[in-house]
């Protein structure tokens, strides 16, 4: 089996970030995979995908503060995440 093209990757991860499963991640996932997405470098879109792999409850608790980021997620994907979901990085 080929590699997936970048930009079908990118399309499939916008999609899954718009429908998770929880409400509220949708309308905080969805809207910062359509900004930041198309401009992630192939480690981002790695660890944007790794992050998505978690449960729905755990990454909006990361991404507003309210649980503290694990290690494997604490990178340069989940700064922008929490920022842009108005959390202060920590």
């Amino acid at each position: 089996m080929s590699p997936e093209p970048v930009e079908i990757r990118r399309k499939r991860l916008i999609h899954r970030s718009l429908y998770t499963g929880m409400k509220e991640t949708d309308l905080l996932l969805g809207p910062f995979a359509r900004r930041e997405v198309p401009g992630f470098a192939t480690a981002e879109l790695d660890q944007y995908e790794a992050m998505l792999g978690e449960p729905d409850p755990l990454i909006y608790a990361w991404a507003i503060g309210e649980l503290p980021v694990p290690p494997e997620h604490d990178n340069g994907v989940m700064a922008r995440l929490k920022l842009f979901a108005g959390t202060p990085r920590r």
